[in-house]
């Protein structure tokens, strides 16, 4: 069997309170108190057995008898355990024996050493408990070692005291020790724990992208709505920045400016050719489809800006359209130009049968039933399939791209094809006719710009797949105006150069071509043309 130092402890404290109760005349008067000490060696058995033994005054229990005669029991103090307590208790309420309740509600006295005794409404006296701090002694024993103290009878303030000077921590510092393996985890982290050691032991992990935590030593973190972004410290949720090409950005900008201050070199173009249209180089090229081609390119260059500024549902289901239509109609009308020159030298030669197709009403028609067959087209394509507003979050992280999706990607390369047919049928016909007499022979020019416009639009199509958010849209727009501009400059620069630089070339006689051999039916053609 071991020593138990505590229990022995209790009984000491016991006797000695016994002893001081008996010596002191005014605590009990009359009264002399004595004990009885049973051990039950921490078998529930012996416990019951030596609570049965102090009810019948024998040496053995004898249930419902008592024996003793000459000193009553008063009282039984419980085990120090609990769960026997609890046994005992219910055993001595058979017999009406109160653990001295009823007696202690009427105590209140002051001990010798100042400290006041009482007992409240339910039996228990005013706790009183002393903070013991376990420390290694000089010798390498543990020693308990008094370093405060809890007492509910104190003065307001003053029930818990400690001497924290006196504490000694088991790492042998007087230094508080840090309670966990780990620093708390700050906002914008979370806990993670580390594979074989405690949950005290852990690592800070940063929230994923999307994901916040506002608290310290948080656990998980939570996603930010769709339309937010976390901060950099990723502990608050942001507005997600909006992306589109407007026209306070510096590409906007300059995209917008190029467009409005192209569209001026049409219109002065078509100044120029109404000043000159009676000069033959004019007349030569067709008056009326040069004119209403210059329009069409005016147009082209401003719609770009349909293109520019924040996207709406309305803009989304105009601006390709428009684009589609306005470049139908300028395509047409050279790809009508290409019909004149081919016409304007087979349909002269004797006993020709095209001559009938030489009206300038053939030429019109020609460029309605083009311009017609591109509307229809993207008339379907609103019916079936049509563009809307879109709020991209896929596109860029942390960013709401606001784009328009073109509904049906089908439809739209069919718009972009049927152009690039149209192109691809007047440089195949002028290419095929560029060795015609140069006097009156606008093939070359077609050729070049057909080709200046098929490749930019080449090039398009891989550039528009590589790009992002509002690039792409800028994509287009340095479509839009590098092919207007490939038009514009392969089709009139060089006539208006002669116009304005070269005057003596802009005759009758020059554009004739007296000294090339081509028949006179021919030029006089092209004459009245």
């Amino acid at each position: 069997m071991s020593f138990r130092f505590e229990t022995y402890q209790r009984i000491q404290a016991m006797i000695f309170a016994v002893m001081e109760i008996n010596q002191n005349p005014g605590l009990l008067p009359n009264i002399t108190l004595g004990f009885e000490i049973h051990d039950s060696c921490t078998v529930l058995q012996r416990a019951i057995a030596g609570t049965l033994q102090l009810l019948t005054g024998l040496g053995q229990s004898l249930p419902n008898y008592r024996c003793r005669q000459n000193t009553p029991l008063a009282a039984i103090i419980g085990h120090s355990i609990s769960t026997y307590s609890m046994l005992i208790a219910h055993i001595l309420g058979l017999y009406r024996y109160p653990q001295l309740l009823h007696y202690m509600k009427r105590v209140h006295l002051r001990m010798s050493s100042g400290t006041e005794l009482f007992f409240n409404e339910n039996g228990d006296p005013p706790a009183l408990y002393d903070i013991v701090n376990w420390q290694l002694g000089p010798d390498g024993r543990i020693r308990q070692v008094t370093v405060g103290s809890y007492d509910t009878a104190a003065d307001r303030g003053n029930a818990f005291t400690i001497d924290t000077n006196a504490v000694q921590w088991g790492t042998g510092e007087k230094q508080i020790p840090i309670s966990v393996c780990s620093d708390s985890c700050s906002t914008g982290y979370r806990k993670s724990s580390i594979s074989g050691k405690p949950v005290c032991c852990f690592q800070c992990v940063l929230c994923p992208q999307g994901e916040i935590s506002n608290q310290t030593d948080s656990v998980d973190c939570s996603k930010c709505p769709w339309d937010m972004w976390p901060n950099l410290q990723r502990n608050v949720c942001m507005p997600k920045p909006h992306e589109f090409l407007s026209y306070e950005d510096p590409l906007g900008t300059t995209l917008a400016v190029a467009s409005v201050s192209s569209s001026l070199v049409p219109i002065v173009i078509f100044v120029l050719f109404i000043h000159y249209k009676t000069t033959p180089i004019v007349r030569a090229n067709n008056y009326s489809l040069s004119c209403l081609l210059l329009i069409s390119l005016s147009l082209c260059f401003l719609c770009a800006l349909i293109f520019i500024g924040q996207p709406q549902l309305s803009k989304c289901l105009l601006r390709q359209v428009t684009f589609g239509i306005v470049f139908a109609l300028g395509v047409s009308c050279i790809l009508a130009k290409t019909i004149v020159v081919v016409l304007a030298f087979k349909a002269t030669k004797p006993g020709s049968s095209l001559k009938k197709w030489t009206k300038p009403l053939v030429y019109y028609y020609s460029v309605f039933i083009c311009v017609v067959i591109q509307t229809l087209i993207c008339i379907l394509w609103l019916l079936l399939s049509p563009p809307f507003l879109e709020h991209n979050t896929q596109i860029k992280s942390g960013i709401i791209v606001i784009q328009c999706n073109e509904g049906s990607p089908f439809a739209f390369w069919c718009m972009l094809g049927y152009l690039g047919l149209l192109a691809s049928i007047s440089f195949i016909v002028a290419f095929l006719v560029r060795r015609l007499p140069d006097s009156f022979n606008e093939a070359k020019f077609i050729t070049f710009s057909m080709l200046a416009f098929l490749s930019v639009w080449l090039s398009y199509i891989p550039a528009s797949l590589s790009a992002r958010g509002m690039y792409t849209v800028a994509m287009e727009l340095f479509a839009i105006l590098s092919s207007s501009w490939a038009l514009v400059i392969c089709m009139f620069v060089p006539k208006c150069f002669i116009i304005l630089f070269q005057p003596h070339m802009n005759s009758k006689e020059h554009l004739m071509g007296k000294k090339r051999n081509v028949p006179n039916n021919v030029k006089l053609f092209k004459a009245e043309k």
